[in-house]
């Protein structure tokens, strides 16, 4: 059976006990030492560690990825773009450090016959805090705006030999490839949900086939572009988390701007908000304004089924069953009137 699936089962705490050994063995690869502080920020679809050397006054944070997500390439890829938005576009992101042999992705072997080998990078703590929730709407501009800028460079930026990332596309979400797993293994569906979901599935199918994938409306995307991997120190904005990042449409990172707040009131507002800061960077037509409903869908039915495969990932845990039951309120407002999902109260 595979070793992955194996550490997928165990309970938390085990699997930080597992997760933390990689960590240490990973540190002498950039020179620190083994009995370094390490605090564990965030445990999604990689633990991410705050290290504290008492050689150093300056901490970094190391990343220890989960196994069978990415290529090494794929990793050097994304390492690539974050240094390539940074120096060529003035986009704000994490720079990794490299080892003491130059090398920026390492390979660590777990301990324990449970763990499989596990890439590990560095990276320079980032100093900083979300944007404030008092002010969604302006957030939301400046978040667009942002995004705009990253999909011009995106449209520009001459790919390494080597470059392979996730690819967002349907079969890639919710068909038959999908890259955070079957949709329909997520908790809290039962057979009504299910069928109503099959159908909504579907509809979106068959309009994005329509929509298509001109160079126009769909490259290289960061698909997980919400204010919370944005991180504000006085008038810096720093776009971090680009582990998702891939081959998908344009809009599909608007809807991830939207990610776990998809039903409530003033979503039109803040998408509103957000195609405004957009805008003033670039055009969207309106064949692409008509369709953010779809991609609204699209990246909930994705998020169903990124809660059914990382049951122990601290969002999904928030979320519980009830994120099922907003995901069925959602697609019986879509199938109904897709325009509904923006259309401003009066």
């Amino acid at each position: 059976m595979d070793s992955a699936i194996h550490f997928d089962q165990l309970n938390r705490e085990t699997q930080l006990i597992l997760l933390e050994q990689v960590a240490r063995q990973a540190l002498g690869e950039w020179g620190l030492s083994e009995g370094a502080g390490l605090k564990l920020l965030s445990l999604s679809e990689n633990a991410t560690y705050r290290v504290d050397s008492g050689s150093s006054d300056r901490a970094v944070v190391m990343r220890v990825h989960r196994p069978g997500y990415h290529t090494r390439n794929a990793v050097r890829t994304e390492l690539d773009w974050m240094a390539a938005l940074q120096r060529e576009a003035g986009i704000l992101t994490p720079q990794a450090i490299p080892t003491s042999s130059g090398e920026y992705v390492v390979e660590v072997e777990g301990d324990d016959h449970l763990m499989e080998t596990r890439f590990v990078d560095l990276f320079g703590f980032i100093e900083g805090t979300e944007p404030d929730e008092d002010r969604l709407e302006e957030a939301f501009r400046n978040l667009g705006r942002l995004t705009a800028r990253l999909h011009k460079h995106a449209k520009s930026w001459q790919r390494p030999a080597y470059f392979e990332r996730l690819v967002w596309d349907f079969d890639g979400c919710l068909g038959n490839r999908p890259n955070w797993g079957d949709w329909r293994e997520a908790p809290g569906l039962d057979e009504q949900s299910l069928e109503l979901l099959e159908e909504t599935s579907e509809t979106i199918r068959t309009r994005l086939e329509e929509f298509g994938k001109g160079s126009d409306r769909y490259g290289l995307i960061h698909s997980d572009l919400r204010l919370a991997n944005l991180l504000e120190n006085g008038t810096d904005i720093r776009v971090i988390d680009f582990d998702d990042c891939g081959s998908g449409w344009f809009l599909y990172d608007l809807a991830s701007a939207i990610s776990f707040i998809e039903t409530r009131p003033d979503v039109p507002e803040l998408v509103a908000s957000w195609l405004s800061g957009y805008s003033e960077i670039t055009d969207l037509s309106q064949a692409e304004r008509s369709e953010i409903p779809t991609f609204i869908m699209l990246r909930r039915m994705t998020l169903l089924a990124w809660i059914g495969s990382h049951p122990t990932a601290d969002m999904a845990v928030e979320q519980g069953v009830e994120f099922a039951n907003g995901t069925a309120e959602l697609a019986r407002a879509y199938l109904s009137d897709p325009q509904s999902l923006v259309k401003r109260k009066t």
